[in-house]
């Protein structure tokens, strides 16, 4: 039921392919939800460089799932979260979903950004996502059984998307989830040598784990032909947001679904049985 009508009872996901947001749309699909996508490949193009193309996507929308890509610690994404607050009370939009990230002071100044707009408001705070082994920027690394990051033994409590899928789904389409700030993280904390580990259960093979040099690293990124917005966003979170300051669990699943987070155990094997890596 995706954007078949010009209602104005649909909910916009922005990021419609991205990692989250293609889960949020099935999430709000599957409630029978009506749902317009936000990419530049959707029928109404939403690019975050372009802002002549959001007033048509935002146009009959009472609901909008916002991520900003890569990040919003990206230089210049308040303006654009401002920009795109600003258009959303103009068009009558009455509820707003930020995903955020933890530990991040601008993705928090994004966030309050949104908190101090008159509509309804929930933040999703995350953690690093599971499915970077599977989905994002480590995928290679993995399929090649070497795990190479700048980084040493600081735990991460990773999250599943889906989790997070499903606390935006609900805080889109249920009451009760305004005005509040969900933290989400898994049920344990993990350095990347035992993610790597459990990778390596999952998978019958041995996946290992080897710390390299922070400046090698973001050059060899660079060198690779990976987007410059990306090869910053790796520099700034292996520099800054990897050092114990979100080495902690957080009750924020549970707050939002009343269940226990997926555990990175139970991702591996998951994505393990549907050959992502083979």
């Amino acid at each position: 039921m995706t954007d078949t009508n010009e209602s104005n009872d649909l909910t916009l996901v922005l990021g419609a392919t991205g990692k989250t947001g293609r889960r949020v749309v099935s999430g709000l699909e599957a409630k029978g939800i009506p749902v317009r996508e936000g990419s530049r490949s959707a029928r109404r193009p939403f690019d975050w460089e372009r802002e002549g193309t959001w007033d048509a996507c935002i146009e009959g929308v009472r609901a909008v799932y916002i991520t900003y890509a890569p990040d919003l610690a990206v230089p210049g994404a308040t303006d654009a979260i401002r920009a795109l607050v600003d258009k959303a009370e103009r068009h009558g939009v009455r509820r707003l979903v930020l995903l955020s990230g933890r530990g991040e002071e601008e993705a928090q100044a994004c966030e309050r950004i949104v908190q101090a707009s008159p509509l309804e408001w929930t933040i999703v705070r995350a953690s690093w996502f599971n499915q970077n082994f599977s989905e994002g920027a480590f995928v290679d690394m993995v399929m090649a059984g070497r795990i190479t990051l700048p980084v040493g033994d600081v735990p991460e409590p990773f999250v599943d998307v889906q989790d997070i899928a499903d606390v935006a789904v609900a805080a889109l389409s249920e009451d009760g989830h305004a005005g509040q700030v969900y933290e989400v993280t898994g049920p344990r904390m993990l350095t990347f040598r035992d993610a790597a580990q459990e990778l390596s259960r999952a998978l019958g093979r041995e996946v290992v784990f080897e710390a390299v040099p922070h400046e090698a690293f973001v050059s060899g990124a660079a060198e690779s032909g990976a987007p410059r917005e990306v090869v910053w966003m790796l520099d700034y979170l292996f520099s800054t947001v990897l050092d114990g300051r979100n080495a902690h669990l957080t009750d924020g699943v549970e707050r939002a679904l009343g269940r226990a987070p997926k555990d990175f155990a139970a991702y591996a094997r998951e994505a393990a049985a549907a050959r992502v890596w083979r």
